[in-house]
């Protein structure tokens, strides 16, 4: 029998979850985007920084011109604050599908680099 504690709650409620995102890239901003990604302009932002720059720079471009991609996220609704300092700014129209960790990244793995298409 397991005793659930306030501090083992307070842990189920942070539990990471993983999402396949699919987004529209602004093409107008893709290049400013991928400038960003060179710098790593956003690996310093709190809490998300460094897993949305590993993220935004393996993306993949699908033929109907949608960015894909696995995120893991904490936050509810999904993506938050990631869309609020950078993602709204990049991209229309997303949406997030929950998946298992690394599901997403085996799914997309055959599908064009977003980089390599900018």
């Amino acid at each position: 029998m397991r005793i659930r504690t306030r501090k083992s709650a307070r842990y189920a409620r942070m539990r990471m979850a993983h999402y396949i995102v699919r987004a529209k890239p602004k093409p107008d901003r893709l290049n400013e985007l991928n400038q960003r990604l060179q710098e790593n302009a956003f690996v310093n932002l709190r809490p998300f920084g460094k897993a949305l720059t590993h993220s935004l720079n393996e993306a993949r471009l699908q033929s109907d011109g949608i960015a894909i991609w696995e995120e893991e996220d904490y936050c509810s609704p999904p993506l938050a604050q990631e869309r609020a300092a950078v993602l709204d700014t990049y991209f229309d129209e997303i949406t997030v599908e929950q998946v298992n960790a690394g599901e997403g990244w085996k799914r997309i793995e055959q599908v064009p680099k977003l980089n390599g298409n900018i």
